[in-house]
C-alpha cells in the first residue's frame, strides 16, 4: 500500500503562478489615479504585512501603499485609491500551471481522492481553476476565506477531511508556504510536502517531505507503508 490515501494541494505558488506583467499593472494603477509612480511592485509586496486579508483586500493592499508612500515622502497620495486602481487591473484568469503540476495531480488521483485547501476567496480562486481547466480534478475544494479561520489554523484542513471522510494520518498536504501550508497541515495532523523555492531554507520548520519541483511528488506518493 502507498503511504497515503489522499492528497491535498495549495493553489497559488504551488500549482500555479500569475503570468500578468506586474510592472504594467503597477504603472497603470498610478496612471489611473493621476499620480507619479514611486517604488516598484516588489517593494509593495515586501511592504505587505503577513497573509492577505481577503475580508478587506483593498485595506490590505492600501496599507502596503501607505507604507511605501511614507518611505518615498509621498504622504499626499491616497493609498486606498491606488489599491482600488491596482485591484481593477488584476486578472485572476491570467495564471499558468507550474512545471510538473499536471503529472502531480494525475499521480495524486491514482492513489485516492484529491483536494484543494486554499486561503483565497471563492470568486478569485474559481476564476484561476477554471482558467487552468483543473476544477474537475478535485474531489473537494475548501476556500479558507469563506470559513471562520484560514491557514495556518486547522479549520480549512478539518473541513476537507470531513468532506472526504478521512483521518489526518492518511493525508498528505502539498504547499509552498512554510508559515501557512506546512504549519497548518502539521497543526491539523497531516504530513506536509513543502515545495521550496530556489535557495529557500526550512529554518525552524520540519516538513516531512521537501520537493524541489512538483515532479518530485510521484516518488513520495509511491513510497510504501
Amino acid at each position: 500500500m502507498t503511504a497515503f490515501d489522499a492528497v491535498l494541494f495549495d493553489l497559488d505558488g504551488t500549482l500555479c503562478h500569475r503570468n500578468q506583467d506586474t510592472d504594467a499593472i503597477y504603472a497603470n494603477a498610478f496612471e489611473q489615479v493621476g499620480e507619479e509612480p514611486f517604488g516598484e511592485p516588489t517593494a509593495l509586496w515586501a511592504a505587505l504585512d503577513g497573509s492577505a486579508d481577503h475580508d478587506d483586500w483593498l485595506g490590505y493592499i492600501g496599507a502596503g501603499f501607505a507604507r511605501l508612500a511614507a518611505q518615498h515622502g509621498r504622504t499626499d497620495v491616497d493609498p486606498l485609491a491606488l489599491a482600488e486602481a491596482l485591484n481593477g487591473f488584476v486578472d485572476d484568469s491570467a495564471v499558468t500551471l507550474l512545471p510538473g503540476a499536471e503529472h502531480a495531480l494525475e499521480s495524486a488521483a491514482e492513489i485516492g481522492p484529491v483536494g484543494m485547501v486554499t486561503n483565497g476567496p471563492k470568486d478569485r480562486q474559481q476564476a484561476k481553476l477554471e482558467a487552468l481547466n483543473i476544477v474537475h480534478q478535485f474531489d473537494v475544494i475548501v476556500y479558507g476565506a469563506e470559513l471562520s479561520r484560514r491557514k495556518p489554523h486547522t479549520v480549512p484542513f478539518e473541513r476537507s477531511l470531513a468532506e472526504l471522510d478521512l483521518v489526518p494520518t492518511q493525508v498528505l498536504y502539498v504547499g509552498n508556504s512554510l508559515e501557512y501550508d506546512v504549519a497548518g497541515a502539521q497543526n491539523a495532523g497531516l504530513s506536509a510536502a513543502w515545495l521550496r523555492g530556489t535557495d529557500d531554507d526550512a529554518g525552524a520548520y520540519d516538513p516531512e517531505y521537501v520537493l524541489d519541483s512538483l515532479s518530485d511528488l510521484p516518488d513520495v506518493l509511491n513510497e510504501k507503508r
